[in-house]
């Protein structure tokens, strides 16, 4: 499993912009492939993704902001999408 960070360029994007997402988004998964099907289909509902504007994969997560992310983030130990919270 592989721990995966996610920013988002919104600056062209013409779909509807999920809760959560202006900071970035958390997500395990076994390769970069499953997290980007993870993402369409429990965050953009599968609609057209916006424009990744960085991609970390394996992140530490005391890089991420402790205060907004870490704090409010579930464990990244399971399959699936763990900040921000609500898209199980």
């Amino acid at each position: 499993m592989i721990r995966y960070w996610l920013e988002f360029d919104f600056n062209d994007y013409m779909g509807s912009i999920p809760a959560g997402l202006h900071l970035g988004c958390g997500i395990t998964a076994f390769s970069s492939e499953h997290a980007l099907a993870l993402l369409k289909s429990k965050v953009f509902k599968d609609e057209v993704l916006p424009r990744i504007s960085k991609c970390i994969s394996n992140v530490n997560i005391k890089t991420l902001n402790q205060g907004h992310i870490v704090s409010n983030m579930k464990p990244p130990v399971y399959i699936g999408i763990w900040f921000p919270l609500g898209y199980d």
